[in-house]
């Protein structure tokens, strides 16, 4: 395949410049994706945490052309978060410490809930909690509201009632969670603190999750050299962006290979090639993250580029291109 043009969402690329100049893809090019039993117009979804609860994003984007919103964690009671500073640039990445900030369940399906019906964008709300009824009590409250699609189950909280132990790394905790009975498809956000993230992908499909995001940010921090205190009020954080992705495509490949349901790549996406990159070790479709900070458009722009990428590609489908990395080394 011919190399894509690259660049950062902050810049104009070649895919932003082709749809601005008119350039049409044929029109038999098809961009939607099957994610369980999603079916997304294209693969391209905006990552927890990074997009608010979407409505925030509204009169920036335009929402319709998404494949996917995921919202910010939400707990059965609203939280205050870390403490300030919460955001920090890094070398080809960001930092951030927000301490799981959100308004809470009774306020989103109350304030922000009605006004994202009206889109078409598949609605997915990310929970997450400190034991196993907490999100239990998160996703029963939201079972009856309407307009939702799916919901993301962020595994990667300590268990307060197993000593502080991640949910994420225990394959029995993992079960656990997933197996709480939900009407609407689950996908489990996993982390990448483990020792190997296809045995806890394996326990999250035998539990009978949907789909699986891989994956969550890297702990990491950073130090002001002139008063030798971290930038961080919360001393460490996450650090995501480019910097990160070649280590999560390595484990959206190891996950891909593990299991047999949809595998959703999150890590340093900031362009068409690097949607088509996760796609082809096996991802069925990507969440744009960091990128939205430096230029909120980022996941419009990426979405507007795919049919012309899937040309260049020689491919008509995301079908054509995904897991070829993989059939190319047999």
């Amino acid at each position: 395949m011919p190399a894509l043009p690259r660049g950062t969402c902050g810049r104009t690329d070649w895919f932003v410049l082709s749809s601005v100049a008119n350039v049409s893809p044929s029109n038999r090019v098809d961009l939607s994706v099957q994610v369980g039993a999603l079916r997304l117009a294209n693969p391209v979804i905006t990552a927890s945490g990074t997009f608010g609860y979407g409505v925030e994003f509204a009169h920036l984007v335009d929402l319709n052309r998404l494949g996917g919103i995921v919202t910010k964690g939400l707990s059965i009671q609203p939280m205050e978060g870390a403490p300030a500073p919460r955001l920090h640039e890094t070398p080809s990445g960001m930092l951030n410490a927000i301490g799981l900030q959100n308004i809470g369940v009774e306020a989103f399906i109350r304030d922000k809930l009605p006004l994202l019906k009206k889109y078409k964008t598949h609605l997915i709300v990310n929970v997450f909690g400190y034991c196993l009824n907490d999100y239990v009590s998160v996703v029963s409250r939201l079972e009856d509201a309407e307009g939702l699609s799916a919901y993301e189950l962020n595994i990667s909280c300590p268990n307060v009632k197993e000593g502080g132990m991640q949910f994420g790394s225990d394959p029995a905790l993992v079960e656990q969670v997933v197996g709480a009975a939900a009407k609407r498809p689950l996908w489990v956000k996993l982390s990448p603190l483990v020792t190997d993230i296809g045995l806890i992908a394996r326990a999250a499909e035998a539990a009978g999750t949907d789909a699986l995001t891989v994956a969550n940010t890297y702990p990491a921090m950073a130090v002001d050299i002139e008063t030798g205190k971290p930038v961080l009020g919360n001393i460490t954080g996450g650090l995501s962006g480019p910097a990160i992705k070649p280590i999560t495509l390595r484990l959206v490949w190891e996950v891909c290979k593990a299991v047999k349901i949809p595998v959703i790549g999150l890590g340093g996406i900031e362009t068409v090639e690097d949607v088509l990159e996760y796609m082809m070790v096996g991802a069925s479709a990507v969440q744009v993250g960091t990128a939205s900070f430096a230029d909120p458009k980022c996941s419009e722009r990426i979405a507007a580029g795919l049919a012309k990428g899937l040309e260049r590609g020689k491919a008509l489908t995301f079908s054509d291109i995904r897991g070829k990395f993989a059939a190319e080394i047999g």
